[in-house]
């Protein structure tokens, strides 16, 4: 699959919110809004993200179809990465090929990211693209109303 990176339509966010809602999805991202079905908290969000200046943020597309997004965030020497791909596409390498072109636009490192640690394919896309492993950490996860482990990740110069 041909998977490119452009900026955010207004026409993507109906696909973001769509695939942000996805029950499985929820699960394995587990730190997410409290309440993902909240439409008005979902556009503010996105307003917010779309004009700060802090914010590199992404449309993945692959094959042309909007398939996630992808961002980079926060202040200097603390900023993370952040990826959605929708369900469907997992397992086909999109989601490696959109954070190493991420990676590649945005060159400043350091930089973080984190994941549930027993999402194996968020961690294994990570470890692809050059992050290692730091620390791991506990905290709550609202998509699974509780405490879990958490594996923070460092990409360096």
């Amino acid at each position: 699959m041909n998977v490119e990176l452009r900026r955010i339509h207004d026409s993507d966010l109906p696909v973001f919110f769509r695939q942000m809602n996805d029950p499985e999805s929820l699960r394995m991202a587990a730190f997410t809004p409290e309440d993902p079905a909240d439409r008005a908290a979902f556009d503010r969000h996105w307003s917010r993200l779309r004009v700060s200046p802090d914010v590199v943020a992404r449309t993945v597309l692959a094959d042309g179809d909007v398939v996630g997004s992808a961002a980079v965030y926060g202040v200097p020497g603390e900023r993370e990465v952040t990826y959605w791909i929708d369900r469907a596409y997992w397992g086909k390498g999109i989601a490696t090929q959109a954070l190493r072109a991420l990676l590649a636009e945005v060159p400043e490192r350091p930089l973080y990211a984190r994941a549930a640690s027993d999402n194996a394919g968020s961690l294994r896309v990570l470890e692809k693209c050059g992050f290692r492993v730091v620390a791991t950490a506990r905290g709550y996860a609202p998509a699974r109303g509780a405490e879990i482990d958490e594996t923070v990740l460092l990409l360096e110069g």
